[in-house]
């Protein structure tokens, strides 16, 4: 089971602190408070870092040359509240030498549709599609 603590500092400020003990600032984004994070980015930003995580094992597991991975998370809102994600797209950009677009997109299938907790969850009320750029170096 994972618990996080999220709490309050002043006007709509909060630090939140995952269970490893890492902290991070949350905000909303007026003038008044853009000192932190927009909640929703950091939905994005899991999911990101979820996909990446699995997908960078996956590629070395599968002796994949990788130098550089980055991964550019977008998402579609509702225009009124809540606000939900109706769509949300990964860009994968991997950097390597002789990279395989065969490996690299079973890689991405793998990371994201069976492995990814975050993408799991999320795909229950949103599409997540994903798209990836080879850079050979």
């Amino acid at each position: 089971m994972s618990a996080v603590t999220v709490t309050w500092v002043e006007k709509v400020q909060f630090v939140g602190v995952d269970s490893s003990r890492h902290s991070i600032v949350l905000s909303a984004q007026d003038d008044e408070n853009k000192t932190g994070n927009k909640p929703s980015d950091l939905l994005l930003i899991a999911l990101g870092g979820c996909a990446g995580l699995d997908l960078i094992g996956i590629l070395q597991k599968q002796r994949q040359h990788v130098i550089g991975l980055q991964i550019n998370v977008s998402g579609d809102q509702n225009a009124d509240p809540p606000w939900a994600f109706n769509k949300i797209h990964l860009e994968v950009v991997v950097r390597g030498r002789g990279l395989s677009a065969q490996a690299v997109e079973r890689a991405i299938d793998l990371a994201v549709d069976k492995y990814c907790s975050v993408a799991a969850t999320i795909r229950a009320t949103a599409p997540v599609t994903t798209s990836f750029r080879l850079v050979e170096e």
